[in-house]
């Protein structure tokens, strides 16, 4: 049987798997699902229709599934749904998607979401992603798999965030920022490629001198984007890396691509 603290509320309804955890004075609504091996620290509020997958983490005074911050909000059936082995630090927010954009917000597995992140609603955040502390994204967010938010940096609603990219800390990033990239600043600029990361999860010498000759070539001063993203596929049309920022810049989107203030690196 699930060990439940006394004083936890766990209402008729929920799902719980037989090994949770739920630590003292946690509140679960009625429409929750946590799935195997899951651990409530003291004073999780788990609401909503909300979906939690296996080995999640919620530490105390995080709220999860609640009423999204969303004026036109009415009670619409909507959901949160949250993968498996996903961290969630203290006084962490998750809202659910709204009727307004796709009814659900999505956490993929192996996330590290820490102290006082906030994720809005209508959210699709990726696997292994990091939201460091006091990062924020508004609504519609999209955020791919392997990137970073740093510390107390805030993502406009809509942006995209593409995989393996980071966003430095204490930034404001209002454009969408390209696949293996690095944003920083106020407002942020793409600052280069996140080398640091690339090294880190072990892509070769050979993938990073292509992705660099190809951010070089995509943000020079020569011809339109149009024509640059043009030459770079054609260049790159066998290198799944560039292909992924070729593809990124050449989607549909509501916002701009966040480009460098100068020629950087």
């Amino acid at each position: 049987m699930a060990q439940i603290h006394p004083t936890a509320i766990v209402a008729e309804g929920a799902s719980i798997a037989d090994d949770v955890v739920i630590g003292p004075y946690c509140v679960i609504g009625e429409n929750v699902t946590i799935g195997p091996a899951g651990k409530l620290h003291s004073h999780v509020v788990v609401d909503g229709k909300t979906t939690i997958g296996s080995h999640v983490e919620i530490f105390p005074f995080a709220s999860v599934g609640l009423q999204p911050q969303d004026l036109k909000f009415e009670g619409e059936d909507v959901g949160c749904e949250i993968g498996d082995h996903v961290n969630i630090r203290e006084y962490v927010t998750i809202n659910p998607g709204t009727k307004g954009g796709i009814s659900v917000t999505k956490i993929g597995d192996y996330c590290h979401i820490m102290v006082g992140a906030h994720i809005a609603h209508d959210c699709l955040v990726g696997n292994h992603v990091i939201l460091v502390n006091h990062a924020t994204l508004a609504g519609h967010v999209v955020v791919g798999d392997h990137a970073i938010v740093a510390g107390l940096s805030a993502v406009i609603q809509f942006a995209r965030v593409g995989e393996h990219a980071f966003v430095g800390g204490m930034s404001g990033l209002e454009n969408d920022l390209i696949p293996f990239g690095s944003a920083l600043g106020n407002r942020a600029h793409l600052g280069g490629l996140n080398i640091v990361g690339l090294k880190r999860r072990g892509f070769s010498r050979e993938q990073i001198h292509n992705l660099r000759h190809a951010y070089k070539m995509l943000f020079s001063e020569e011809g339109t984007l149009a024509e640059r993203v043009d030459e770079v596929a054609g260049m790159f049309s066998e290198d799944e890396n560039v292909m992924k920022i070729i593809d990124f810049i050449r989607a549909d989107s509501k916002k701009a691509l966040c480009t460098p203030r100068s020629n950087e690196d």
